[in-house]
């Protein structure tokens, strides 16, 4: 049974058409008087004028329009729509001017009648529950079966559209749902439809590693959303688009979830999907064609059907204003009651905020309407506001969940949109994990996760940014002296091991060699922070550095580590006992499963052994990599970002992503991994009629990529 539509809305019917058409062309010949009187340089003498001129005009948005966008749609791709309104001020000022008895001078004026032009239309549209993009996608539908007469999707199996929240915890949504910020997701589960359930993520619990994983199957090898690869020398970012392309490239097989005229759209990766928009790994201006592979799209053909309509545009920019306003104003509201954690949210953020919250997610929404009137199998989007402003205000701050109640309103449209899709259609939410929130690591401590390494490691003080008192700082260094000399059980151990191998303070380092392309902590050290999760490489020794050299080497660098208030645990590989995680009193032999002390592990989940004993296989596992501290009592953890909601690793809500899925779906219990999660989905598809798609194409792409 796919998702009932509700029983408000109602999408178009033919009286509905007439009745907004006539009401628009009465409200902008109202529009046209009004200005006639107020605006100079604008004047029209004969009763009838405003009457014709609104008539051309709306013929002009409404039919001519789109098809002009068809040509000029960079203009508006790359000025984010404001050169849709210049270049329909230039047709409005060449058409004012041909018609007899209208005075119009200056392009500015044509540029004001048409935004008053556009302002009408959304006012009615709204008066009327009925969204312009969905009138034009409709044409569009109707044109695309015009030229198709003989496709009936109606018998094919469902679709299904898979909307990502990006950030959203379980914890959180439930309490949403509860409270009433989710009112459309409230509605699904009340009635039934709807079942909703969590999985636990991996190790590196972030959108790289859970979105590689659950639209091509395999996450192997992904550390971060950044992470360094030694025999390289570079650092891999996720969200760059190069990179990204790579990582693509070494994670698909051709049959990834969306292969076979599926949708991808604002993800990192595609998913194998042959129609993509803001895909990072497949942006056209950045990514050769031999490495993103075939597409039947780009990156322009959501901004081309969005930016078709000038109303999207106006109704876009009003929101996203907003926006601005209402960031300003929390930010103000959090220094004045003095709420923490918290962090600096000023500059150029406020202005770049809307961007996620409002642009990227209206552009999406519209690109999903029309996969779905165009009929797509499988869909995947992910809308990334409510975890941006997470990491800015607190995961559920009332700003944040502001957010998240407007990515809710979507999920109402994109259901009300599939009563006049040609196929059935299922809707899946999920989230490709939570965030967990605390003090970030340089506030708490005074001193980056990065510079903390250099520090320890020989480099040259690093200056922080941002001013902090003299109190704080000499309280910090003062406490690091203390942890050195007199720590906890495996400090104490592990600085009796080196002195046992006889390397103390005076032991010569190795020196550095060239600098590399990417920047040294210290002379030979690489420190690459991923939230949550820091990851430490020495690059004057080629493959994984043994537990026994670190020591040997930098013999201060694990005693202090390990008991800093900051770190909860860390992972190193022993020569003599494999994978060994280090806590401040305890360590594990996960090869063994011995236990010295306390389990470093217990706070961060049953899978926990598991999933980072599966890190340890990565080649490109780092030479330590670091957890922070996660509180159970507080439910807090300070990411070594500079963030206040955050995620990348273990600990507290960051491990919990949900899904929420038609009750008529199999049970997926509680997936581990995003893998587990991508057969999961694979398996939905299965059981709905889609068959596995060839990968002939997308395996020749990575033979060639190679």
């Amino acid at each position: 049974m796919t998702t009932p539509a509700p029983s408000k809305g109602r999408l178009l019917g033919g009286g509905r058409v007439v009745a907004r058409v006539v009401l628009v062309w009465a409200a902008v010949t109202g529009a046209l008087r009004l200005l006639d009187m107020w605006l100079d340089g604008f004047s029209m003498r004969s009763w009838w004028q405003p009457t014709v001129c609104a008539l051309i005009l709306g013929l002009l948005t409404s039919v001519v329009w789109p098809w002009v966008v068809r040509v000029a749609w960079p203009i508006a791709y790359f000025t984010l729509g404001v050169g849709t309104y210049l270049l329909l001020g230039a047709a409005t000022l060449a058409i004012l001017q041909a018609v007899p008895g209208v005075e119009l001078s200056g392009f500015g004026t044509a540029v004001i009648i048409t935004v008053v032009m556009s302002a009408v239309g959304a006012l009615i549209s709204s008066a009327l529950a009925v969204d312009e993009d969905e009138i034009f996608f409709r044409r569009a539908a109707r044109r695309r079966r015009k030229h198709a007469p003989g496709a009936d999707l109606a018998e094919e199996p469902p679709g299904v559209v898979f909307l990502q929240i990006d950030g959203l915890g379980y914890d959180t949504v439930r309490r949403a749902v509860r409270d009433g910020d989710m009112p459309t997701f409230a509605a699904w589960l009340q009635e039934g439809t709807h079942s909703l359930t969590r999985w636990h993520t991996d190790w590196s619990s972030q959108t790289g590693a859970s979105v590689c994983g659950i639209l091509h199957g395999s996450n192997h090898d992904i550390l971060g959303f950044r992470w360094y690869e030694k025999d390289r020398d570079h650092v891999m970012a996720c969200a760059h688009p190069s990179d990204a392309a790579e990582i693509e490239r070494r994670h698909t097989n051709g049959r990834g979830l969306l292969a076979g005229d599926g949708a991808s759209h604002g993800n990192l990766f595609s998913g194998d999907a042959e129609h993509v928009s803001l895909t990072m790994s497949s942006i056209p201006v950045l990514v050769p064609r031999k490495v993103r592979g075939p597409r039947h799209d780009s990156v322009g053909a959501g901004y081309r059907a969005y930016f078709a309509n000038p109303v999207n545009v106006l109704r876009t920019f009003g929101v996203a204003l907003i926006d601005v306003f209402r960031e300003l104003s929390a930010a103000a509201k959090q220094r004045r009651a003095g709420v923490v954690p918290r962090i600096p949210r000023g500059g150029f953020y406020p202005l770049a905020r809307p961007g996620t919250t409002v642009i990227a997610r209206d552009v999406v929404v519209s690109a999903i309407i029309g996969d779905m009137l165009a009929g797509r199998p499988v869909v995947y989007a992910d809308f990334l506001g409510y975890d941006e402003v997470a990491h800015h205000s607190g995961i559920e701050r009332f700003d944040t969940l502001e957010v998240l109640r407007s990515i809710d309103q979507q999920f109402a449209r994109l259901l009300r949109t599939s009563r006049i899709a040609p196929r059935r259609y299922h809707i899946v939410g999920l989230s490709d994990h939570g965030q967990t929130q605390g003090q970030a690591f340089v506030d708490r401590f005074g001193e980056t996760m990065e510079a903390l390494v250099g520090r320890l490691c020989g480099g040259a003080p690093v200056a922080e940014h941002g001013k902090r008192r003299q109190a704080e700082s000499w309280q910090v260094n003062a406490a690091l002296a203390e942890a050195t000399t007199t720590g906890g059980l495996i400090a104490r151990r592990l600085r009796s091991r080196v002195e046992d191998a006889e390397c103390a303070e005076n032991r010569p380092r190795t020196t550095s060699g060239s600098p590399g392309e990417v920047t040294r902590v210290a002379p030979g050290v690489v420190c690459v922070v991923s939230g949550h999760l820091a990851m430490v490489s020495f690059t004057e020794h080629e493959g994984r550095v043994n537990l026994e050299t670190i020591e040997r080497e930098y013999p201060d660098l694990l005693p202090t580590l390990v008991d800093h208030d900051g770190v909860g645990f860390m992972l190193v590989h022993s020569s003599e006992f494999g994978p060994v995680v280090l806590g401040r009193d305890g360590l594990k032999r996960l090869a063994t499963g011995v236990v010295i002390g306390e389990d470093p592990l217990a706070d961060y989940g049953p899978y926990a052994d598991e999933l980072v004993k599966r890190v340890d296989t990565f080649p490109h596992c780092a030479d330590i990599m670091i957890n922070s501290r996660y509180d159970p009592e507080s439910d807090q953890s300070s990411p070594f970002e500079r963030h206040v909601g955050s995620h990348g690793a273990l600990g507290g809500p960051q491990q919990r992503g949900f899904i929420l899925h038609p009750r008529s779906f199999p049970a997926p219990g509680e997936p581990v991994g995003a893998e587990a999660v991508h057969h999961v989905f694979k398996d939905w598809l299965t059981f709905l009629g889609h068959g596995e798609p060839a990968s002939s194409a997308s395996v020749a792409v990575s033979e060639v990529a190679s």
